[in-house]
């Protein structure tokens, strides 16, 4: 019984819904045009949206991470980027220079509207970068030369600066206005440059051979050997070293090597034959090696080149860049000029930062205090009693 009932209930209420529908089947057909007209609307906004927001691309060339600066700045300037709101595509090319190439043209593929590039070889980079600008890629040779005036800019710190105050901060250590050349003959000095692709190593040794230079000329001064070290590598540094001091018979007075990595490296050779901290020597970087060495009384001078500084106004720059909008402080060389070689075209727009000569009288203040590196690295193996106070 109970089940005949159910049955009638629902035939009855299957009824009264078909009645209903029939009767209110003329307006019920808008409503359901403008719901659909409500659901499509926002499809498309949503559509818009994506691709008003879609990321701007920015790609970070590197050398090598070999050098302990890169790395740092690698990770400086990517979390910078990234801040801003880019997606960051970065690459070490390990000191290959057809790698290098090959991850340029790889991220201009990608769709990257600007490149920072610390490059391996200035010249043989050059066609890539061409490609890269003719593509409207916005190119930034970051603290390296690319010989090419289609890059939108060159940011470095003063090289030649930095040249004169390794050779001035060895000059002072040799003592050299007082040299006795009657007695003891002309120093004899090492040149040792860094890597002849980089172009900065040409204008560190202009800078070096301008201070330099003028004692060789005087006789106060002997060049015994000039190298330069392939890919700034500490190693050959001390290859090269090694074979100095054989030919040289161990005599020399001074080195003038161009940064701390090749003359940490030299400094393993000359310590072997007694020479370390008894021959001044200079470097670059103020690396936490170098003037951890510099405290121990082995590295004479290291060059301050702070790169705190550099990687946040490469970000600056290049964001500007993008945004097509000026660039203060950005002044026009001639390749000539930033080549030291008379045969090179076109001019570039630089922007150049100061440095600072560190040696043991001022490395606490320069590069502790300042935490441009850290006092337990700077003073390691330092006995507690020789170190000053934390800052």
């Amino acid at each position: 019984m109970k089940s005949k009932y159910n049955r009638f209930v629902f035939l009855l209420t299957a009824v009264l819904a078909l009645f209903l529908l029939i009767s209110c089947g003329g307006e019920a057909d808008e409503p359901a045009a403008e719901d659909t007209a409500d659901v499509a609307a926002p499809a498309e906004d949503t559509a818009e949206e994506a691709a008003d927001s879609e990321t701007i691309k920015v790609g970070l060339s590197f050398s090598d991470f070999a050098t302990e600066r890169w790395k740092n700045e690698e990770v400086l300037m990517r979390g910078l980027l990234e801040d801003l709101g880019y997606e960051v595509l970065s690459q070490e090319a390990n000191h290959d220079v057809k790698l290098q190439i090959d991850q340029i043209d790889n991220m201009v593929s990608q769709g990257v509207k600007a490149l920072i590039v610390v490059a391996e070889d200035g010249d043989a980079l050059v066609t890539a970068i061409d490609n890269a600008a003719q593509a409207g890629v916005v190119v930034l040779a970051y603290d390296r030369l690319i010989k090419s005036p289609n890059i939108a800019a060159y940011l470095s710190f003063n090289n030649v600066e930095v040249g004169r105050q390794q050779a001035l901060g060895v000059m002072e250590a040799l003592d050299i206005e007082n040299w006795d050349v009657a007695a003891n003959g002309p120093a004899r000095v090492v040149k040792l440059g860094g890597s002849p692709t980089d172009n900065n190593a040409i204008l560190f040794r202009q800078g070096q051979d301008e201070i330099v230079d003028p004692y060789v000329e005087a006789g106060k001064i002997e060049i015994v050997a000039d190298q330069w070290v392939d890919n700034w590598d500490a190693a050959n540094a001390l290859k090269a070293m090694e074979n100095i001091l054989v030919g040289a018979g161990n005599d020399i007075d001074a080195v003038v090597a161009s940064n701390d990595g090749t003359a940490l490296g030299a400094l393993q050779a000359m310590k072997a034959q007694g020479l370390a901290g008894v021959v001044p020597i200079s470097g670059q970087d103020a690396t936490a090696d170098g003037v951890n060495s510099i405290i121990k009384g082995e590295l004479t001078v290291s060059i301050l080149k702070d790169i705190r500084d550099l990687s946040p106004l490469a970000v600056n720059i290049i964001d500007q860049l993008i945004k097509g909008e000026a660039v203060e402080g950005l002044e026009s060389y001639t390749m000539a000029e930033l080549t030291n070689d008379p045969s090179q075209e076109g001019e570039v727009d630089c922007f150049f930062l100061p440095v600072a000569q560190v040696n043991a009288e001022n490395a606490y203040d320069l590069v502790v205090v300042s935490e441009f590196q850290s006092y337990d690295d700077v003073y390691r193996d330092i006995p507690e009693g020789d170190r000053p106070a934390r800052p």
